[in-house]
């Protein structure tokens, strides 16, 4: 049986991890926290969201950043300071930006074959993981916001996506309890929600129960290969120790990077901070008064999901200053101002922030697949929709690596097979 290393414990590290598993591989999973899902799927906006396929590689991306950069509430904050990295990505961003049609439409398809792998491994392993499935809506407080989601919605479509303008009128039948003006919206039905912390911590239990060797603090600080086999290196308190396997998956979010740049590979993911809150609705008004159906606010960059009874969570904005974890208050303050806004019945006295750090490509397609040594594989870079991706890069990279090295075992029954994007 082939022994695979799987660096990283978050969402496509646990995915990984059990798609290997499910193809007979022998799996060992490294996570340099004493449990899955610590980072940045920890809790993030919760949107299953094919309809959030958009890549950011436009020309308005780079108008708003540049005009927003002095404000400290704004949705997209870029800080000025240069370094060679956020130069370099960039540099790739803009010479992506003649791809924005197609890369819209790949994102699209990687999205809907995604939902149908989770849901699938969710009912066989009986996660509860507060999953909603009743649909997102886009709302939109002028026209020209309107007008661009309906071109998008066409690129969304030839990507397989069913979504559907939407009037106010229509808009307030579908979530009544939102408040405010809108020109209209689009509303995404086959859309879905869920705690992104509980469905990869149950799935890290079933992938366990798979015979995946789950490895908790270890802080993995090199990987090397000979060309045929990979050597892992960490660090458990002051002790350091090395274990070899016939290949390696690294699934290592923004350290993914500098993982990379040890192996001869080059995998520009630049971290970029989103922030969000989870406002515990502890009256029944407040619970009354929360949505039930995902929004997202395009004007403002958040996102919403219901999380069970008694959670909201609000989540959003995009912040470049490098590897920086801190939790700004001018940052968090317009995620409350704004529930206060658009549901002024929800109390917001009881409310939990967070931000994590996306992993990001400029192209904003995730790496998947082989690098430069036959026995190292990458599943990383996901960006904004690591939820939302995770089950099929985990199949696809899974197929890849079964394709290489073989796992000498029968694949469980009923493991999906989906081909590798060219």
């Amino acid at each position: 049986m082939k022994t695979i290393a799987v660096i990283g414990g978050g969402i496509t590290g646990v995915t990984t991890a059990y798609a290997l598993a499910r193809r007979g591989f022998s799996v060992t999973l490294f996570e340099r926290h004493r449990y899955a899902a610590m980072e940045t799927s920890f809790a993030n906006g919760g949107q299953l969201s094919a309809s959030n396929a958009e890549v950011w590689t436009h020309w308005s991306t780079i108008v708003k950043g540049m005009k927003w950069m002095l404000r400290n509430d704004a949705p997209l904050l870029v800080n000025p300071r240069p370094s060679w990295h956020k130069l370099s990505w960039f540099a790739e961003f803009i010479a992506s930006i003649p791809h924005y049609r197609r890369n819209t439409i790949e994102t699209a398809r990687l999205a809907i074959a995604a939902r149908e792998h989770l849901f699938a491994w969710a009912a066989q392993e009986g996660i509860d993981f507060d999953l909603k499935r009743a649909g997102i809506l886009h709302i939109y407080r002028d026209r020209a916001g309107f007008e661009h989601a309906g071109r998008v919605s066409a690129l969304l479509a030839q990507g397989g996506l069913e979504r559907r303008a939407v009037t106010p009128q229509e808009m307030r039948a579908i979530e009544p309890t939102l408040a405010g003006s809108y020109y209209g919206g689009y509303f995404t039905e086959s859309d879905a929600t869920g705690d992104i912390h509980k469905f990869t911590s149950g799935l890290a239990a079933a992938a366990a129960r798979l015979g995946v060797r789950c490895l908790y603090g270890q802080d993995v600080r090199a990987v090397k290969t000979d060309g045929r086999r990979a050597t892992i290196t960490v660090q458990d308190g002051n002790d350091s120790a090395s274990s070899t396997f016939d290949g390696a998956v690294i699934c290592a979010g923004t350290a993914s990077r500098a993982l990379a740049a040890g192996l001869g590979d080059r995998v520009n993911i630049y971290p970029v901070k989103g922030y969000s809150i989870t406002v515990n609705l502890t009256d029944e008004a407040s619970r009354a008064a929360a949505p039930v159906v995902s929004l997202l606010d395009d004007e403002t960059k958040l996102v919403t999901s219901r999380l069970g009874d008694d959670r909201f969570r609000v989540a959003g904005t995009a912040e470049f200053n490098g590897t920086n974890r801190d939790i700004r208050a001018d940052r968090i303050r317009p995620l409350v101002d704004w529930v206060q806004q658009c549901f002024p019945g929800v109390s917001t006295r009881s409310v939990v922030p967070w931000a994590g750090l996306r992993p990001m490509m400029p192209d904003m397609l995730p790496r998947v697949g082989r690098g430069r040594a036959a026995c190292i594989f990458y599943n990383t870079g996901h960006g904004h929709l690591g939820w939302t991706l995770s089950a099929v890069t985990a199949d696809m990279v899974a197929g890849v690596v079964d394709q290489a090295l073989g796992s000498a075992a029968a694949m469980v029954p009923g493991a999906a097979l989906t081909p590798m994007r060219a």
